[in-house]
């Protein structure tokens, strides 16, 4: 399948509002509570969705293989609970739909990512991911990243414990 890459805008709300939410629920929702992932669910709302399209601090590139979404990469400004060093930009959410894996999607995204904080003059890029998610952590390894810390990472009521990383760009 081939697959094209854009800037999002806002006409992509809702997709990516069901994007977020289909492939957080398959990655992650069999480690909740109900109530919990419908909490945090909220943060994938097209009404947030459609706030961040529309402020210049956010840049969204997706992926869309047979007109719709199969990926999407999200930059912003750093918003995790540290210290950033220098100037820093932070990756705030990188998701592929589970059937798309392995296609070089993620590699696309992420490429694009770093040019473009890179292009921002930022001097780190930072991210989170939950420690049990091996597959992502090796991955942004590959990149270079480094554990800064870890923080709680609230699911509705339910912490879990997040890796901060980073990467000097």
């Amino acid at each position: 399948m081939n697959v094209e890459y854009r800037l999002a805008d806002g006409t992509d709300a809702q997709a990516l509002a069901e994007l977020g939410a289909s492939t957080f629920m398959h990655t992650f929702g069999h480690l909740y509570e109900t109530s919990d992932v419908e909490a945090f669910l909220q943060n994938h709302s097209p009404e947030n969705w459609d706030r961040e399209l529309n402020d210049p601090a956010f840049e969204v590139r997706v992926a869309e293989s047979g007109g719709k979404l199969v990926g999407y990469a999200k930059l912003g400004p750093p918003h995790l609970p540290f210290e950033p060093r220098g100037e820093a930009a932070e990756l705030r959410q990188l998701y592929v739909v589970e059937e798309m894996k392995g296609r070089g999607i993620a590699q696309s995204l992420m490429d694009w990512v770093i040019d473009r904080a890179r292009d921002q003059r930022a001097d780190y890029l930072y991210l989170s991911v939950f420690t049990e998610n091996h597959r992502a952590r090796r991955f942004y390894e590959k990149y270079g990243f480094e554990p800064e810390g870890t923080y709680a990472f609230m699911v509705g009521n339910h912490a879990d414990e997040d890796i901060v990383m980073r990467l000097k760009l």
